[in-house]
């Protein structure tokens, strides 16, 4: 039987009580060292996510709830996505590299370099809906060997990068943060959300294109903001802390919902997309909620 746990939820602005669901959480499975990474696979039912320290990724099986090592070694892989032909695109902290696995098994590497130099250790990856891929490029896979290979970094700074999907070009889009780390492509897929964890906030930025503009702080957040998805009605949902922060697109903190862990990631998926799967430390965890995800773009 799945454990369950408490679902605690705190409500900061009215506009949160539209934010419900069960009142527990299951934890789905335990026993990793730092769980990253979630991405639901509707074609196959499954949950795919990283146990990043011991090199591996797992498969949550939906169907009969069991959980199988999926891939490992796996490159520390660590975010990942589904582009529009419903292949999955990974972060790769090991080799250093953004990589797309083929409907035929086969894996392309989409992004190792940037002007001739090695990445630092891309971390979070989106696409938008013109099958470019965006990319947050953070050093922790490189400053020691738990998440990673130590390595000098070749790249003077940690900048958000975008790889074109006609030339394969890799353009670096916003170099002004310091840990860039989750993000998430708005619903209409006018902005990008950024999370910056080293400065403990959020940005917004204009898409223009393949370019980025503007750029502001949207929310000051407690704890490190690692994580980010967004819902059907443009709520931004953030990992920091031992909670997800809810925030309304003008950056009011609507609400948390709680865990028992320190979260790291999270990922709309079910049937329809209204079933929350997080990450957190060492486990992963479940809630069906009355709201729903917001499609991959």
């Amino acid at each position: 039987m799945t454990e369950t746990v408490p679902a605690v939820y705190e409500l900061l602005d009215p506009r949160f009580a539209a934010v419900r669901g069960d009142s527990r959480l299951e934890r789905l499975w335990t026993g990793a060292r730092w769980t990253e990474g979630p991405l639901y696979v509707p074609a196959g039912r499954y949950l795919l996510f990283s146990d990043i320290p011991n090199d591996r990724v797992l498969r949550w099986d939906e169907t009969d709830g069991s959980v199988s090592v999926f891939d490992s070694p796996a490159g520390y892989a660590n975010g990942r996505t589904i582009d529009r032909q419903g292949r999955v695109v990974a972060c790769q902290q090991g080799p250093r590299r953004v990589v797309r696995t083929e409907h035929d098994g086969f894996t392309t590497v989409l992004a190792d370099r940037w002007q001739g130099r090695r990445l630092n250790s891309p971390n979070d990856v989106v696409v938008s809906a013109d099958d470019a891929v965006w990319f947050t490029d953070p050093p922790y896979g490189i400053t020691s060997d738990y998440e990673g290979e130590r390595a000098e970094p070749e790249i003077d700074g940690c900048h958000v990068y975008r790889v074109d999907p006609r030339t394969g070009e890799v353009a670096a889009v916003a170099t002004d943060l310091e840990r860039p780390n989750g993000l998430a492509f708005s619903v209409d897929g006018q902005r990008l959300y950024v999370a910056d964890t080293q400065r403990r906030h959020l940005r917004a930025f204009d898409v223009d294109g393949g370019r980025l503009t503007g750029g502001d702080v949207l929310a000051e957040l407690d704890g490190g903001p690692d994580g980010v998805r967004v819902d059907t009605a443009g709520r931004v949902w953030v990992a920091a802390g031992e909670a997800l922060h809810v925030l309304d697109p003008d950056g009011t903190l609507l609400g948390r919902l709680h865990l028992p862990e320190e979260v790291s990631n999270l990922a709309f998926g079910g049937r329809k997309r209204n079933r929350l799967f997080v990450t957190a430390s060492t486990s992963v965890y479940s809630i069906l909620l009355t709201v729903n995800g917001a499609p991959l773009l």
